[in-house]
């Protein structure tokens, strides 16, 4: 790994409880397809016209932590970054553990209980997220996307100077944008969130968006293959975005391409009859 992707996404993972149902829903909904890794028949990763879009494993049916995407971020000291959470409020959960082939990682949380991971060792050059013809991006539902920033600039260290060529964090409409070499790989966006409630959607965390291009014909996909759709409160004429979960309850987000994405509200309902505002 070089010092250039330091800080920024290099990767999304999920685990999922059945790693053949999960497959089969999500390249039922997103086209995918699947080829195997060095890390044995339980994990494989997530293809899309030639390119690596995630990783997927295999969980232990005892374990008790949900089904959920989870971001990870390029660290140059995997050991340090966690000394960093630690000192700066957060919560490390697994790790640092090592991984083949030669890669090292930890699962953490932020201040307000959003799950992130760090992953130091190399990473897929074709891999990308964020802004653009990209096929996800991330963006952080928490109580305060100011503090936030500081948290992940400090962890990740955005902003240190460290790194000539790393991340730029700056505030465009509202919102906390990560930008790495020009392009806005991650936005943070401060909202109602409630770290107690059951409810997955309402609590901090980090939101996958996965880009489609009809959300209609995706979210009858999400429905055919036995997930459901998380109805929220989109703004009238909105039909840019549309939340979903998995079989196995894990949670994303379907995105049509229409410009730069728009500061969310509290959420999103599935699209209506209108046409788009943008």
């Amino acid at each position: 790994m070089t010092t250039d992707i330091t800080g920024t996404p290099c990767w999304l993972s999920l685990m999922a409880r059945d790693l053949h149902t999960a497959q089969k829903f999500y390249a039922g909904v997103l086209g995918w397809t699947f080829r195997p890794t060095d890390m044995g028949q339980g994990f494989s990763v997530a293809v899309l016209d030639g390119v690596p879009i995630a990783g997927m494993g295999a969980v232990a049916a005892d374990f008790a932590a949900p089904v959920a995407w989870t971001p990870y971020f390029a660290v140059d000291d995997a050991d340090a970054t966690v000394a960093r959470i630690r000192e700066s409020g957060g919560t490390v959960g697994i790790g640092p553990v090592a991984f083949p082939p030669g890669g090292r990682a930890a699962l953490a949380t932020d201040l307000e209980g959003a799950c992130f991971g760090v992953w130091e060792g190399r990473v897929l050059s074709d891999w990308r997220v964020g802004d653009g013809d990209a096929p996800a991006w991330l963006e952080l539902h928490t109580k305060n996307a100011f503090d936030a920033a500081l948290f992940y600039g400090r962890v990740l260290e955005w902003v240190d100077g460290k790194y000539p060529n790393g991340c730029e964090v700056s505030y465009e409409q509202d919102q906390v944008v990560l930008r790495h070499e020009g392009q806005a790989v991650a936005r943070l966006n401060s909202g109602p969130v409630d770290s107690g409630s059951p409810s997955p959607q309402l609590r901090p965390r980090w939101r996958v968006h996965f880009k489609v291009a009809d959300l209609r014909i995706a979210g009858a996909a999400v429905l055919r293959h036995g997930g459901s759709i998380v109805a929220e409160n989109q703004p009238p004429g909105g039909n840019q975005r549309l939340t979903v979960r998995d079989p196995e309850g894990g949670l994303f987000t379907l995105h049509r391409p229409g410009g730069a994405p728009r500061p969310p509200s509290t959420g999103m309902e599935p699209p209506s009859d209108g046409e788009d505002d943008d």
